[in-house]
């Protein structure tokens, strides 16, 4: 073969496989994003979403874990509102129906607009305070950002990451930093100035939750030396319970004749307690942050331990009282609740029996022999049916925490019973550390409070009640019990023209 033919062939070998490489090249990059839009499309029929915005469903969003974090989240809410403010409306005196209703009302509302404020960031923001490595606080910014609302929910000093929006999370940890001033108020129900809970609400929920949420929700310095709580028995309930009893020590007890419960209404009582314990699977379901397996375990754990704590305190009432009541019942139901939140999603069911039989038993005997030696005026019970519940079910989690049940959410976390006494003992720190905390925080906010506004309402208001405090009752039958200077103006009706009143008949 001719030279010159062999030197073309020769620089075609070489040449075009070249040109073809860059041509290829050149177009790998448009194929490549066109198999990947054409994956995303195909993505968005099988998830219908094809409907929607691209920028509206992210790769990183769960739309099952979002559809039920949004919905736990307001069945948390609906714990607070109407469930507890029915509840401790039900079990007030019947001339402070709407005093208790409107304390939790209240309490409920202006807690979300400091979460908002600077709660949510203080509790599951960024570090601003960091000792050798441990968290000590969040920072304490605002959390009203378009773009922050909208982005994935990243939390806490180990930044953890959820498949859902970050406005979700929000959301959902506010009703859980509600429901905690709200039950705190069954503490100081029957005597507390109204303006002084106005103002104590919002500074202790910044001062108190947003702090312990950070050391045992968002990964700060307890949960980094392994003290755990599921979904808040020492964040929530503990805070509550102890809260409670610093605060009716530092307002004082009520009217020397009003100190005992006397509850004016057992339906209102069943209704609140209904929505609370139905409300508690979004309380206790929700806290893994999405649609997962620990989720369902964690519900039924919560009604079987329920179930249990409220026969088992039906029967102590027997035992001790001859007679089950409806209040009791309720009682032992809440401190179920309570008892199981700690450890909902690490226990298996024999455990969560268990714990409903502890949780129906310890509180019991605090509330009727444990806080009258105290002599302090607890209304409802709080610091027993919150605060010792609360422990009670913080403890046992360390014991019962089961390697089965953990491997869903936290597969290194096993209980003293699986060989890890060390996770009890550090549990009980906990419990102490948010104890000394909380009381001592509550106790000084309130006296600090008492110096500008009276924490006690004055006894010629506690002795009307309802409409000295707020103008309005819940019953009509009250206003004939009224003083006569007290009583509201009556209109008189004037009679048409043209008419006259008729005498003699």
């Amino acid at each position: 073969m001719d030279t010159k033919y062999l030197k073309i062939i020769s620089l075609g070998i070489f040449v075009i496989p070249f040109i073809l490489m860059i041509i290829t090249s050149a177009s790998t990059t448009n194929v490549t994003q066109e198999i990947q839009s054409l994956n995303q499309s195909i993505a968005a029929l099988a998830n219908r979403t094809s409907d929607y915005p691209p920028a509206s469903v992210p790769s990183w969003l769960s739309l099952g874990s979002n559809a039920w974090m949004l919905t736990a989240a307001t069945f948390v809410g609906l714990q607070s509102v109407p469930g507890v403010a029915l509840y401790y409306a039900g079990l007030s005196k019947k001339k402070y129906a709407v005093n208790s209703a409107l304390m939790v009302f209240y309490a409920f509302s202006i807690v979300l607009v400091v979460w908002m404020i600077a709660g949510y960031n203080f509790g599951f923001g960024k570090p601003t305070l960091v000792i050798n490595g441990y968290g000590i606080l969040g920072t304490p910014l605002p959390a009203w950002p378009g773009t922050y609302e909208a982005s994935q929910t990243v939390y806490g000093p180990s930044n953890s990451m959820l498949n859902i929006p970050t406005s979700t999370y929000i959301f959902f940890q506010f009703v859980f930093a509600a429901i905690t001033p709200v039950l705190l108020a069954g503490g100081v129900l029957e005597r507390m100035n109204f303006k002084a809970w106005m103002v104590f609400v919002p500074f202790w929920s910044l001062l108190v939750y947003s702090p312990v949420a950070y050391w045992l929700f968002a990964g700060g310095w307890l949960n980094q030396l392994g003290a755990v709580d599921f979904s808040g028995g020492y964040v929530i309930h503990v805070d509550a319970g102890v809260g409670a009893l610093a605060a009716a020590l530092a307002v004082g007890p009520r009217l020397a004749s009003e100190r005992k419960l006397e509850a004016h209404s057992l339906p209102l009582i069943l209704a609140g307690a209904g929505l609370i314990w139905l409300g508690w699977d979004g309380f206790n379901g929700g806290d893994p942050g999405g649609a997962t397996i620990d989720a369902a375990i964690a519900v039924l754990n919560t009604n079987i331990a329920t179930a249990v704590s409220a026969v088992t305190w039906m029967l102590m009432d027997m035992a001790f009282f001859k007679k089950p009541t409806l209040v009791g019942a309720t009682s032992g139901a809440i401190t179920g609740l309570v008892a199981i939140t700690p450890a909902a999603g690490y226990v298996n069911g024999l455990y969560s029996i268990i714990i409903g039989i502890a949780s129906g038993s310890i509180p019991w005997l605090a509330l009727y022999k444990l806080e009258p030696k105290l002599k302090v005026d607890d209304t409802l019970g709080v610091f027993s049916t919150h605060g010792i519940a609360g422990i009670v079910g913080g403890l046992l989690t360390g014991v019962f925490a089961d390697p089965n049940v953990t491997v869903y959410v936290d597969p290194t976390l096993r209980g003293a019973l699986y060989g890890n006494w060390y996770q009890l003992g550090i549990q009980a720190f906990a419990a102490a550390v948010v104890f000394v905390y909380d009381f001592a925080i509550t106790f000084g906010l309130l006296k600090l409070i008492g110096l500008f506004i009276p924490l006690r309402a004055p006894p010629e208001t506690l002795q009307i009640g309802d409409y000295a405090m707020h103008g309005e009752v819940a019953y009509s039958d009250l206003l004939a019990t009224l003083p006569a200077e007290q009583k509201p103006a009556v209109e008189k009706v004037e009679e048409e023209p043209g008419k006259k009143k008729e005498e003699g008949k």
